[in-house]
């Protein structure tokens, strides 16, 4: 598909992606968009940077714009998008604001961590998309500040991570005030047991999206690995660092860890942010605008807190540390190599963990490309997909075959 004027979209909204340059759709949106215009669930699995937000955001606005033109569709909440961080919901609520123009009220932000007076105004005038993260809006609810029963759409942006945020109790409750015979689209990096069953709940026959594998990082990103001592290893990142001009995101295992190599790094020079879980929101959203406008090239982050990062051209995403699972190596180097672009990805590793290296290729199915100090492969660069027996995939509650049709779609097509 070369144009969203090839999808069933409304011309208003067709010239409000024009004036923001979104031109053509990116797979997930050209699959995604027609099947939610057409009224069904569906369950899309694909890695970030994919443009899943605008999947879900141009069906909600062409549907408050067709209410818009009756009376019985003026009032009330249409669409609750849940998302698991309230960056995430700030970036979501910006683009939707950014894509309604005129004819469609602001979106209501519901969030811990800010101002509850702007969010309860939100709502007061009329608000017609909600997006919110599952803990605040549970308390929203628990006080009656907000009501769900002209709810049409529901959102579950990053499903797999709210359950991993232990955000499935809220998900619950929330769910059971929310109408039945809503729609429901859900967005998810990874299809463990948890997610399923998830889906399975709260869908009804969902049309399933597959894009690629959710389990290997992009083509887009060569993906590289380094080892050496540990008395180096600060000195093989200032070095990578060094030689990359664009922004780099670095990403340690502890808080600790990311306060360190921080402070070292702006110690030689480096222009560094961090966000981590102790880090206070406005900490955390004056560390992320300061990556995104250039005032730091260089952003040092937890996995959990690193899932509000939503930034674009990303050039270089370094794993300082091994992640401690598979899926948290795909959201890390997910940040680079998007909408096209091309990335890197390095990771530095120790000569006692290389068996965890290993364990890590297998999972993935792939083979990281080896690297010399000086940047000079150790082997040829290769991209070797490990056969992943099925079944034993399925045990490690990696990935879990749900009853329906699914649609592959290849990133490349």
């Amino acid at each position: 598909m070369q144009s969203f004027s090839e999808l069933p979209i409304s011309p208003y909204t067709q010239e409000r992606l024009s004036s923001l340059n979104f031109s053509v759709p990116t797979p997930v949106q050209a699959a995604a968009i027609p099947q939610a215009l057409a009224g069904k669930d569906v369950l899309a699995t694909a890695q970030t940077g994919t443009g899943k937000t605008l999947a879900f955001l141009i069906p909600i606005i062409e549907r408050l714009l067709q209410a818009g033109k009756t009376d019985s569709g003026k009032s009330g909440i249409a669409a609750l998008v849940l998302v698991p961080t309230r960056e995430l919901a700030m970036q979501v609520v910006d683009q939707y604001n950014a894509l309604r123009g005129t004819k469609l009220l602001p979106a209501a932000l519901v969030v811990g961590g800010l101002a509850e007076g702007n969010q309860l105004t939100a709502l007061r005038r009329g608000a017609r998309i909600v997006v919110a993260t599952p803990g605040r809006l549970e308390d929203f609810l628990d006080r009656r500040l907000i009501s769900f029963q002209s709810l049409q759409v529901l959102v579950l942006d990053e499903a797999d991570r709210m359950l991993d945020m232990g955000f499935l109790p809220a998900l619950r409750r929330i769910a059971r005030v929310l109408p039945k015979d809503r729609q429901t689209l859900c967005f998810s990096a990874t299809l463990e047991a948890s997610v399923a069953h998830l889906v399975s709940d709260y869908t009804r026959n969902p049309v399933r999206l597959a894009f690629g594998s959710t389990l290997k990082p992009s083509e887009n990103v060569r993906v590289q690995a380094f080892e050496v001592d540990s008395d180096r290893k600060q000195e093989t990142l200032h070095r990578l660092l060094s030689k990359e001009t664009g922004r780099c995101l670095i990403f340690a295992r502890t808080k600790r860890g990311t306060e360190r190599l921080a402070r070292n790094l702006n110690r030689e020079g480096f222009a560094a942010a961090m966000i981590h879980g102790d880090r206070s929101q406005s900490q955390r959203t004056a560390a992320l605008t300061g990556f995104q406008q250039g005032r730091y090239r260089i952003l040092v982050a937890t996995d959990l807190a690193s899932r509000g990062i939503h930034v674009q051209d990303i050039a270089h995403v370094i794993n300082y540390d091994l992640p401690e699972v598979a899926e948290n190596f795909i959201h890390r180097v997910g940040r680079t190599g998007r909408a096209g672009e091309q990335g890197v990805a390095s990771t530095l590793f120790g000569r006692e963990q290389r068996s965890e290296l290993h364990q890590l290729e297998r999972t993935l199915g792939i083979r990281m490309e080896r690297m010399q100090a000086d940047d000079a492969p150790l082997e040829k660069p290769a991209r070797t997909r490990v056969h992943i027996d099925p079944a034993e995939a399925a045990a490690r509650g990696r990935m879990v075959r749900l009853p329906g049709e699914v649609l592959q779609v290849q990133m490349g097509s």
